[in-house]
This record gives structure tokens, C-alpha cells and sequence, in this order.
């Protein structure tokens, strides 16, 4: 898991509901629950070891958690099983990326990833890197291959469809909260990187039920 193993972590979901996992409960649903609650836990401890912020970690946890508290069967225990796993495995991947960096792009990332709620300059972040606007500006999209402002736009869509899964907020909030002109202009950039309106993201993806 902290290689971010994508293809690895897939033996991962054999064990989830066959006859090698111990019986915490007598109902089953209820058994699935509980064992997919420790395999978040020790997903959350291994992370944080293999580099994960811990806010982002804990923060991760709490989510699926109430996930899987709020699972009304086994199937979309299993379902969250894969899910989770994956997207751990994907984090990790990004973070090892990141780690690759030279220090300076991991400072702007850092920065970048921690004020998503703002409206971000490139002074702003040169200045948190300790490096000129022009130098930043160059170096960034040779590491990365991106401009930093498509680098933030793409967090920011990331973070849009986080809060689009696992929370109730409206999309005019998000749009808001996230930074971006308006909330046609929100709709307009979601569909372009993610093929969704944020309505229909949402249709497909909602994980909080009441």
C-alpha cells in the first residue's frame, strides 16, 4: 500500500467475506462491517507511515466509515471494499510521485493542496517555494507537465468531487467555496476533466445517505 501498488492491492479484496476472515458477528452484514472498519484502520496507520498527512488520513477514515456504517447490504460492503483500497492505493501513488519532486514543486503542491478555498496567485505560491514567478512557472511544468493554474484547477475539481460524493452541499456552495467564478463556470470546467455535470457526478457517485 505505501508503494501505492494499484495492481498489487488487488489481492486485497479476496479475503473480504470468505471463510478466511474470523467471525466478529453473527450477522453477517454486520461481520462485514466490522472487519472492513480494521482493514480501514490499518490502511489509515500504514499511509501516515508511508508519508500521508495525517489530517488527510483521519479525515479519509472518517469518511468511509460512515460509509460503511450506512451500508444497507453486503454487496455495498464489497463494493466500498474495492473502492477504498483503490483510492488509498491511489494516494499513495501521488504522494510517492510528489516525493520525487524537487523540494520546492513539493512545497508549491503542499501549498496549493492546503488552500484550495482560496484564490491562489502564482506570487503567492512563488513566494511560499522561494522562488521567482517565471522560474516557478517553468520549473513546475517540467516537472509536472502541467502549468501550476491547470495543476490547481485539476485539485480543485479532485476536491469538487470529493465534497460531490460525500457530502450534501449544493453545487453553487462548492463552486463557491472552491474558488471558481461561478457556478456555470464550476459545471462547465467539472465536465471538461471529468465527462460528469456535477449533477449527474453526483447521481452516480453519492455515497451519504440519510
Amino acid at each position: 500500500m505505501q508503494d501505492g501498488d494499484t495492481e498489487g492491492v488487488q489481492r486485497l479484496y479476496e479475503p473480504l467475506g470468505t471463510s478466511e476472515m474470523g467471525t466478529l458477528s453473527d450477522n453477517p452484514l454486520r461481520n462485514l462491517q466490522y472487519h472492513l472498519i480494521i482493514t480501514v484502520a490499518l490502511l489509515t496507520r500504514s499511509c501516515i507511515e508511508g508519508g500521508m498527512e495525517m489530517e488527510e488520513a483521519y479525515n479519509l477514515s472518517d469518511i468511509y466509515i460512515r460509509s460503511i456504517d450506512k451500508a444497507g447490504s453486503e454487496d455495498e460492503i464489497r463494493m466500498l471494499h474495492r473502492e477504498l483500497v483503490n483510492d488509498y492505493a491511489q494516494r499513495m501513488q501521488i504522494i510517492r510521485k510528489r516525493n520525487r519532486y524537487p523540494r520546492a514543486i513539493a512545497v508549491c503542491m503542499d501549498y496549493i493542496y492546503d488552500n484550495l478555498h482560496t484564490k491562489l496567485t502564482l506570487k503567492e505560491l512563488a513566494d511560499a517555494a522561494g522562488l521567482s514567478v517565471s522560474y516557478l512557472s517553468k520549473l513546475f511544468r517540467n516537472e509536472v507537465g502541467m502549468t501550476v493554474m491547470e495543476y490547481i484547477t485539476r485539485k480543485r475539481i479532485e476536491a469538487a468531487g470529493n465534497m460531490l460524493r460525500y457530502s450534501e452541499f449544493s453545487c453553487l456552495a462548492i463552486a463557491d467555496y472552491l474558488c471558481f467564478s461561478s457556478e456555470s463556470h464550476f459545471i462547465q470546467v467539472f465536465r471538461k476533466y471529468t465527462g460528469y455535470t456535477p449533477k449527474r457526478y453526483r447521481e452516480a457517485f453519492f455515497r451519504v445517505r440519510k
